[in-house]
């Protein structure tokens, strides 16, 4: 029999069979997550916080040394290893029942978890009950669905963050933006909140109490931080407790501005979100299954825009219907809150088309159509609400039509569910607020951009492949235009797939950052900048 490999193809071809190795650790891997599933059949367990530790150490050992075996032996650089080629990661068999999958389980565990063994009154059963030591030993609380579905997010961030490191390791950038998602996700979002709901009724707090608090979470992604109970909850604890709103009022209007004008909205979507940090690592496999098409590209500014629109009457709304009329006994009344809100969008977007229109060019006048829509709502709401209404619905209501619509179903079955079928960003680029308004920020007023070296590009297409957020790199590459998109993320992968080192991550001077006319033969900026003069 020949041994001559015939294939003409560049990229390396995805193996045959399974080694050895990856056949072991998909055992234990299945192994860890049958223990989970038997609990969903009210298996009970003798000694569940045991049976708990082996379900997650066989899960997350199974992942890693599937991962090592896979990419340790071979040499660092780019991976492509025919992943076009494969039915769970190009839309294949495998891809679909994957989705399914996903999808099945996020709707159980928003809408069912009684069906996960949540039970109000009384001992939890089945997975739940399952999870129910490590959660009375971080919080001293029964589990919930919520903390299950916490412990599981951490568990796939830190295991499939372990392989990504492995797969971009020739990349330092990867690397650190890597662990500190893990960090951030296990710190912040797992740990810490857990912590603070046990040391409620403490000495240290003297018999007080700490709201549950995501501390890396900000507005509009808390779309409920503002809202009548949470404010209650926060002044209630005392100097914590209003230190905490203070904070959240900051990232809004101070923090964030200030890092984002400093380094993109990558700071937050590629090195804090936890969305973005499932995305990337869990996700990684699907990145290249983002539409590239201009239809995706005008669907994704309809949606993610209107998104914001939404969440931010949503929130202002909700927060008018608790607050009163007296001015004798509020110095901050419906009327004062609506005005203010009106005054400073005014102020953002009059500022915007005075000094950034042209650069905005075509959404300038999506911009305004937001604008308009925000302040005609507003007009209505003054005119057309009453005590804990809003227009003809309950504030309650609002709040519980975005939760549903926005923070379960987009954000959750959709957004993590149809990973192996629109890619791992879908959430992050068509639904997203937070990173709608980052993006907004980013493309006005932000140092960060990606330069191109058009001179060395082989258009060889592996940066627009792997884009998860669906830009096309390859044609800035070509022209030599740096890239500066409200989409971009920041991840850096396009730079990191490169093979010729064209695409390079920056912070730099906002004069000549976007320069559509601008073409570099090579990386001579001063001979075309004297050219496009002429």
């Amino acid at each position: 029999m020949s041994n001559y490999d015939r294939s003409m193809a560049l990229t390396g071809q995805p193996p045959t069979t399974l080694s050895r190795n990856q056949k072991i650790a998909t055992l234990i891997g299945l192994a860890g997550l049958a223990v989970i599933l038997l609990a969903a059949f009210n298996i009970s367990f003798p000694n569940k916080g045991l049976w708990l530790s082996i379900s997650l150490a066989a899960i997350s050992t199974g992942i890693i040394w599937f991962s090592w075996d896979a990419y340790s032996n071979k040499e660092p650089g780019i991976k492509n290893d025919g992943v076009w080629f494969k039915s769970i990661s190009s839309k294949g068999f495998w891809g679909w029942i994957a989705g399914i999958a996903l999808t099945s389980f996020y709707i159980i565990l928003y809408f069912y978890p009684e069906y996960l063994g949540l039970v109000a009154k009384g001992d939890n059963k089945g997975v739940i009950g399952l999870f129910d030591p490590l959660s009375r030993l971080l919080s001293g609380n029964p589990a919930s669905q919520w903390f299950v579905y916490g412990t599981l997010y951490t568990v796939a961030i830190l295991a499939f963050g372990i392989k990504f490191m492995w797969k971009y390791r020739h990349n330092r950038y990867e690397r650190i933006r890597t662990m500190s998602v893990m960090f951030f996700q296990t710190g912040f979002a797992f740990i810490i909140p857990e912590l603070m709901a046990r040391l409620n009724g403490s000495s240290v707090l003297n018999g007080g109490s700490l709201p549950y608090y995501d501390l890396k979470n900000m507005w509009p992604l808390n779309y409920y931080n503002f809202e009548g109970y949470r404010i209650k909850g926060f002044l209630s604890s005392g100097d914590i407790g209003f230190a905490l709103l203070i904070f959240g009022v900051a990232t809004v209007f101070i923090i964030s501005p200030i890092l984002t004008y400093k380094y993109g909205k990558r700071w937050y979507c590629s090195w804090v979100c936890g969305c973005g940090g499932l995305a990337e690592t869990a996700g990684d496999s699907f990145r290249q299954l983002s539409d590239k098409t201009v239809k995706a590209w005008k669907v994704e500014r309809w949606v993610v825009h209107s998104v914001v629109v939404f969440v931010t009457l949503m929130t202002t709304a909700v927060v008018y219907s608790y607050l009163g009329t007296d001015t004798s006994k509020y110095w901050l009344t419906k009327s004062t809150f609506l005005i203010g809100v009106a005054a400073l969008l005014t102020t953002v977007f009059t500022l915007v088309m005075i000094f950034k229109r042209e650069q905005l060019q075509q959404d300038a006048k999506y911009g305004a159509i937001g604008y308009l829509v925000i302040i005609l709502a507003l007009i209505g709401i003054h005119f057309f609400s009453g005590e804990g209404n809003v227009f003809l619905f309950k504030s309650e209501t609002l709040r519980k039509s975005y939760s549903f619509l926005i923070g379960s179903i987009f954000s959750g079955v959709i957004g993590t569910g149809f990973y192996p079928i629109f890619g791992n960003r879908v959430w992050c680029r068509f639904g997203c607020p937070m990173a709608a308004i980052l993006g907004f920020q980013q493309r006005l007023f932000s140092k960060f951009r990606i330069t191109t070296n058009g001179g060395q590009c082989i258009s060889c297409g592996n940066c627009s492949t792997y884009c998860e957020m669906g830009i096309d790199v390859r044609a800035y590459a070509q022209k030599g235009e740096n890239i500066v998109r409200s989409s971009c993320v920041g991840c850096g992968i396009c730079s990191a797939v490169c093979p010729r080192g064209v695409l390079k991550l920056e912070n730099g001077p906002l004069e000549g950052r976007i320069d559509s006319k601008q073409v570099l033969l090579g990386n001579d900026v001063d001979l075309m900048s004297l050219v496009n003069k002429k």
